[in-house]
This record gives structure tokens, sequence and C-alpha cells, in this order.
């Protein structure tokens, strides 16, 4: 995962909050029994903020910052597992998708609900 210069290579990151997000859209909806629904990702921002040399321990955390009619917008922080050191931060915009039919679904109550017990709270302090 790292490069010649002996840091995470930047399409690394992406891989790993790809990884974020299979986890998070999992929680939201549980063991999907509908094989013919899923996601559709329609926009990734990544910041880094700090250097991921070798070896570097990190987690990554993830929050609902949005809940949309047809979407979930979620937030991705990733940070030195030991020292806490914010790394990179991703913001990605999901869509409810039928794989079959090919387009947008709107995000069922289950989901919504299961969504909103993930959203992050943006009048508290941190």
């Amino acid at each position: 995962m790292c490069d010649t210069m002996g840091h995470m290579n930047v399409r690394h990151y992406m891989a790993m909050f790809d990884d974020a997000s299979f986890q998070l859209l999992g929680r939201l909806t549980g063991v999907e029994k509908d094989r013919s629904l899923g996601w559709a990702d329609v926009r990734h921002e990544i910041e880094y903020r700090h250097e991921t040399p070798a070896g570097t321990l990190i987690t990554i955390r993830s929050q609902v910052t949005r809940i949309g009619r047809t979407s979930v917008t979620y937030r991705h922080v990733m940070a030195g597992s030991l020292e806490g050191e914010l790394h990179a931060e991703a913001t990605v915009t999901s869509v409810r998708f039928d794989l079959v039919a090919r387009k947008s679904l709107a995000v069922d109550a289950d989901l919504r609900q299961r969504a909103e017990r993930l959203l992050l709270d943006t009048g508290s302090s941190p």
C-alpha cells in the first residue's frame, strides 16, 4: 500500500474509505435479503490532512451526516490508532439503488430510522 516515497499512496485511501462505506451501509440495511437492492456512490470528496507513513496503524470512524429522499451522505475520519492524529477525511454520498431497474429508490422508513441513529449531531461540540 505504500509507494516509493514510503507513505500510503492516495489510491489506497479510496479503497480503505470504500471498505468503511460497506461497513456503514451494512449497518443501515442489515442483511440484504433482496439482492436486487444496493447502493450507487455519486460523490466522493477526500481531504488529506497528514502523511501516513509505512507501518502506521489507523482507524476509520464513520457517521451519517445527511439523509435525503433517495440518498445518504456520510463522513469517514481516518486517524492514527495510537496517536489519534487525523490523516484524512472523506465525505461520500450514496444513493439507494435498484440493481435490476438501474434507478434510484426512496430511502424506506426502516433504513431511515437506522440512519437517524447514526446521524451526526452537528449542534453539539466535539
